[in-house]
């Protein structure tokens, strides 16, 4: 499918803020209106695959953020190819999103089943090293009882006599501008295109029934927060045999007293006294290795806002190789309270210091911005 440069949120109707419920609502409304098999429009089939890749863009975090900042050319940059839209099989496109029974060319075809979404939240060190969580779901699956057939087992289905199978009756209008032809959901079956003569007991006749479910979640080493990880064929059953729909788990970060995340660097600072950042001294420092703290030695004449580069002790590459650095941001802490003796001390101090104790070398606000790079 080739990519539209025209920009996303114009083609699904809708503002820049938009949540992600008002993005859905929109791709349904659209999506439902280009279908190429409803509308007779020469260009549905093309607004409809710009739809498809709009949506398919802003309904992911990720790739929402990246096009927000960047636009199309960040996309490209980042390596997002929208995917390929198999006209033959709109039904489970649609069913995706409404999971329901759709009809295609006047036959219906069982809908796949809907997706399921739920959060999980973990810690920035489960982030960096990855960790496994259990997610509970409430999810309708397929009645064991009938096997799906929302029938009671050995009693029989036939087709609804009022739609003969199809789920959709028509009714025709005549007036003076000729026929009009109205299609609805049969009234008798409720669409299903069948009529069961015993309904199963276990599910009443849906075929599907609602149970808790834990999924055990693998969430990978350098996700970022608000990813999201895609299990497949594990959301809500579909119906009459069709395929399960997916289930997506948002993986939250807490925030973490101790570090700042930018991409996959960290940031820490660390306070020292004026002494120690003069004088030299062993210090130690937070990793995200557990609640592991490393030893680092503090070279004499520290400065204040200078910066630790700690190479490789950041966030792992998201599947990729390597790691970000850890960053150590060093704050000289400056007495606020002397006794006597440490006031005459200090004057003492001052007293025999001249031009060449103080090396004033990079100025305060270069060293903040060479921080912060």
């Amino acid at each position: 499918m080739a990519t539209t440069d025209r920009d996303y949120y114009e083609l699904l109707g809708i503002e820049r803020g938009a949540s992600d419920a008002e993005i859905k609502r929109a791709f349904r409304n659209l999506a439902r209106e280009l279908h190429p098999d409803v509308s007779e429009e020469p260009d549905a089939e093309e607004r409809f695959k710009e739809v498809v890749e709009a949506y398919e863009v802003l309904s992911k975090a990720e790739t929402r953020e990246l096009y927000d900042r960047y636009g199309h050319a960040g996309l490209r940059s980042g390596g997002f190819r929208p995917g390929h839209v198999d006209f033959g099989n709109l039904a489970d496109l649609f069913a995706a999103f409404f999971g329901d029974d759709i009809l295609l060319g006047g036959r219906r075809r069982p809908g796949r089943g809907a997706d399921l979404a739920a959060t999980v939240e973990i810690e920035l060190v489960d982030a960096a090293r990855g960790t496994t969580r259990d997610v509970p779901f409430e999810a309708a699956v397929t009645c064991s009882r009938c096997d799906g057939a929302g029938a009671e087992p050995g009693s029989s289905v036939s087709a609804c006599p009022a739609c003969g199978g199809a789920g959709r009756v028509q009714q025709v209008t005549r007036s003076v501008f000729g026929e009009f032809v109205r299609t609805q959901t049969c009234p008798d079956c409720a669409g299903s295109g069948r009529r069961i003569e015993k309904p199963c007991v276990e599910c009443r006749g849906a075929g599907r029934v609602v149970e808790e479910r834990t999924l055990t979640v693998e969430i990978p080493a350098g996700i970022h927060d608000g990813q999201r990880i895609r299990l497949t064929g594990e959301g809500h059953a579909g119906l009459s045999g069709a395929a399960a729909g997916d289930a997506y788990v948002e993986v939250r970060i807490r925030p973490d007293e101790r570090f700042v995340r930018e991409g996959n660097d960290v940031y820490t600072t660390v306070g020292v006294t004026i002494t120690q950042a003069a004088l030299g001294a062993t210090i130690t420092v937070p990793t995200l290795d557990g609640e592991e703290e490393l030893e680092l030695e503090l070279e004499p004449g520290t400065q204040p806002g200078q910066t630790i580069v700690l190479r490789g002790r950041g966030m792992p590459v998201l599947q990729g190789f390597g790691r970000g650095d850890e960053r150590i941001l060093v704050n000289v802490l400056v007495p606020r309270r002397l006794t006597d003796e440490q006031r005459r001390l200090l004057r003492a101090f001052d007293e025999h210091a001249d031009e060449h104790t103080y090396d004033r070398g990079e100025g305060f606000f270069e060293k903040l911005k060479s921080a912060f790079r």
